[in-house]
């Protein structure tokens, strides 16, 4: 099931997240509906806070990648068969020289900007068996990882720009959480929840 993408400007979007356990309700269909959400939007990762739910919990499928003629053979070797879900993950070490890459977001519709990041990561994890998991990834993927990790602890890739860049950008951000701006998703507004 297609669920709506919450807006810049929910509450949920800036709460740490808690973990979880195998009894959470239903965890099963809510990740099936979370991928059919992330793919419904082209999206290449989706976490929990970006559909209402404050929980450690996202996904990420980086096979879109696999098609950019702008990256190496090897990363889009690396892209192509990457999808996993992550439950009550914590990044244990990130390391090497920050870098810049063009970020977006599905919270986020229409603003792009260079975030930086450093470009290799530890993380530990547990998938959807809640088999537990330390791992080590670098490059894109990494950078993937650490944009979802950033949303279960409450963090956006707005964030991290500097204030001029926030300022350039305040009044997209202000129509994207009034709903004034054209998407072709299912999305929530903080504006319309408050209406209700």
């Amino acid at each position: 099931m297609i669920l709506p993408i919450v807006a810049y400007g929910d509450p949920v979007l800036k709460k740490k997240a808690k973990e979880i356990d195998k009894d959470y309700p239903k965890l099963n269909e809510l990740i099936e509906s979370m991928y059919e959400t992330m793919y419904g939007a082209y999206g290449v990762g989706l976490a929990a806070p970006q559909i209402g739910l404050p929980i450690r919990l996202f996904l990420v499928d980086t096979e879109p990648f696999s098609e950019d003629d702008e990256l190496s053979e090897k990363d889009r070797e690396q892209m192509k068969n990457f999808r996993k879900t992550f439950i009550n993950a914590q990044i244990l070490e990130e390391e090497g020289d920050e870098w810049a890459f063009n970020e977006g977001c599905l919270s986020i519709p229409d603003v792009r900007e260079d975030v930086f990041r450093q470009p290799k990561i530890k993380i530990q994890y547990q998938d959807e068996n809640f088999d537990t998991h330390v791992e080590q990834y670098d490059g894109l993927i990494a950078r993937v990882i650490q944009h979802e990790y950033d949303h279960i602890e409450g963090v956006l890739f707005t964030d991290k720009l500097s204030s001029f860049k926030k300022r350039l950008i305040k009044g997209r951000l202000t129509n994207i959480s009034k709903g004034k701006i054209k998407i072709d998703y299912k999305m929530r507004f903080p504006a319309m929840s408050r209406k209700r």
